[in-house]
């Protein structure tokens, strides 16, 4: 049978992970719009092929460090800590904490990395 409590507890989780991931998103690249010496938006209005190019290569990078992100989950939750997802669901501050930790350090070598 449908568990409709269920459905929406988990309705209401995804959403808010959802939101959150594209305000970051946006924010994100707002971000990289205001520290960019032009205004990429404008230019492809204008017709300017380079800074089409310069968002693609963005959503490159971009997708190159979420992949990590990803790869970085996956070892921690399936090598590490592979009770993580249970001691989370147990409200265990550890396991999360480490899991954020080891996700920032990976965010700061990927834009050591990417950085000219």
């Amino acid at each position: 049978m449908f568990d409709l409590d269920g459905f929406q507890h988990g309705a209401t989780a995804f959403l808010i992970a959802f939101a959150a991931a594209g305000a970051f998103t946006i924010a994100f690249k707002l971000i990289y719009q205001w520290i960019t010496p032009y205004h990429e938006h404008t230019l492809i209005r204008a017709g300017n092929t380079a800074a089409a190019v310069t968002l693609a290569e963005f959503a490159a990078w971009a997708l190159l460090a979420g992949g990590i992100q990803i790869l970085v989950f996956l070892v921690v939750s399936r090598l590490l800590l592979r009770d993580l997802k249970t001691r989370i669901e147990a409200g265990e501050m550890a396991p999360a904490l480490y899991l954020g930790a080891i996700s920032i350090c990976a965010g700061l070598l990927n834009a050591a990395c990417m950085t000219a």
